[in-house]
């Protein structure tokens, strides 16, 4: 992957600094995130962001082979 340098507003970089230390991410990761996050937010926009992060999460876990499948009609 390529990558480019751009200039950013400081207060911006300081929050992706603070949220990323929370979310364990470096700060240009964290921008790279929301960035995301903003993309499919637009792309779809009913989706509330605990929706569109748990689809993130459930494709992260999917990709890493981390779920199991659901056997429909068993445990009722």
């Amino acid at each position: 992957m390529s990558s480019i340098a751009i200039k950013l507003n400081e207060k911006l970089i300081k929050s992706a600094r603070e949220r990323g230390r929370v979310e364990h991410r470096s700060a240009p990761k964290q921008l790279e995130f929301w960035a995301k996050i903003g993309r499919i937010a637009e792309d779809n926009p009913d989706l509330p962001f605990e929706m569109i992060r748990d689809i993130l999460l459930g494709k992260a876990q999917a990709e890493a082979g981390e779920l199991d499948p659901y056997a429909f009609g068993e445990g009722e």
